[in-house]
């Protein structure tokens, strides 16, 4: 059984609940950019998106290195397999659960098709 970090799921996916951090990691999947062209991009100010990336990079989506003045931000390679791995435990139960049902509503139709045929 693969063994999650609850720690690195909560933040990832606290991380990932605020629509400009989606955002920016949507605009870092295109290429690293600096916080002044995120903050600009988002229209925000540059302490606000300093804010946003702090998070991602708390939740290890983002990675960001100073050189001089520009602060540059580009995405972590690995950084959603572990989520997407807990996500898909859970879609696989479902889509276990959802053939289930449908095998009963297959069985309780084909149960009235019969009972119907002896009236």
């Amino acid at each position: 059984m693969v063994q999650y970090s609850a720690a690195r799921l909560d933040a990832s996916f606290a991380a990932l609940s605020d629509a400009t951090r989606r955002g920016v990691l949507e605009a870092l999947g295109r290429g690293e950019a600096s916080i002044t062209e995120l903050a600009n991009q988002f229209q925000m100010t540059l302490t606000g998106m300093k804010k946003h990336v702090a998070v991602l990079e708390e939740a290890g989506l983002v990675t960001s290195e100073k050189i001089g003045r520009v602060r540059t931000c580009r995405l972590v390679t690995s950084g959603l397999e572990e989520e997407a791995a807990w996500i898909e435990r859970y879609r696989q139960r479902w889509a276990l659960r959802f053939e289930a049902l449908d095998e009963i509503v297959e069985d309780l139709k084909q149960r009235e098709h019969q009972n119907v045929g002896k009236e």
